[in-house]
């Protein structure tokens, strides 16, 4: 195994992978074949496709297994929501050691331009081209808690209810797990009345700033840390622009960059 495989994906990353995917046994009853490439190695190669943002036929061979089988393994584990799994195995983790604040929670969007596939529209914000939009809610510190895309021309406020409902329950280091935060911070983007009555109703205090009323000098004292994790996520360069025809796979690549971020904040 080499370094680049053990410093892309650490011996704790690994553990916590082998809870998502157990070992697979191929068992040949003719005798002989290949080998099967090593689920380790796969692992590093895909997050390797992720942060550096390169093609898949653009993939090194020093990763050992060849890019039809890495993309291959990529699309199986994601038909499979193993990096959902993964991501909600992390924030797992996170919350036993009590490294989630859910005091205050924050919701943001943002969109890149995409080349083609399903959950894409024309981008109001940049010159009607095509695009998808990733909402997430974060924690006080910017640990992702939630995740999803649509089109880019969807409007940020419809995302709201399913993000809220897409926070898994995680473990607290006392009491029952938990899913929903104490207060929600969002910008002029949300701001509705019907969303305030939603959030009310489910125990959410909610601090929305009012279109017209209030400056926008003073919106970011809490919501800069979900502006922060926007950032974090470019840092997975295979989300700077959309290049899956499928949706599912635009959405593994964000669930692996949200698992990342989470298993950095779980190794300081």
């Amino acid at each position: 195994m080499t370094d680049l495989v053990k410093r892309l994906v650490p011996d704790e990353l690994w553990t916590l992978f082998r809870r998502v995917v157990q070992p697979t046994q191929v068992i040949r009853p003719q005798g002989g074949g290949r080998q099967r490439a090593g689920d380790r190695e796969c692992l590093a190669a895909i997050i390797f496709v992720a942060t550096s943002g390169c093609t898949w036929r653009q993939l090194p061979p020093v990763f050992g297994p060849a890019w039809p089988t890495v993309y291959r393994r990529f699309a199986q584990w994601s038909r499979e929501r193993v990096w959902a799994r993964l991501h909600r195995l992390v924030l797992d983790e996170l919350g036993a050691r009590g490294e989630l604040d859910w005091s205050r929670c924050a919701i943001d969007s943002v969109s890149v331009r995409a080349v083609k596939g399903l959950l894409t529209g024309p981008n109001p914000t940049d010159r009607g081209k095509a695009g998808s939009k990733i909402h997430l809610i974060t924690d006080r510190n910017g640990v992702p808690l939630s995740l999803g895309i649509s089109g880019a021309n969807m409007h940020d406020s419809q995302g709201l209810e399913p993000l809220v409902r897409g926070i898994p329950p995680i473990r607290s280091r006392r009491g029952p797990r938990r899913r929903r935060p104490a207060k929600l911070h969002a910008d002029k983007g949300f701001d509705y009345d019907h969303l305030r009555r939603w959030l009310r109703k489910r125990g959410i205090r909610h601090r929305i700033a009012r279109k017209g009323i209030e400056s926008s000098q003073r919106l970011g004292r809490h919501r800069w840390v979900v502006e922060r994790t926007v950032s974090w996520l470019a840092g997975c360069r295979r989300l700077h622009r959309r290049y899956e025809r499928e949706a599912e796979h635009f959405l593994a690549f964000v669930g692996i960059a949200a698992a990342l971020i989470c298993q950095r904040r779980l190794i300081e």
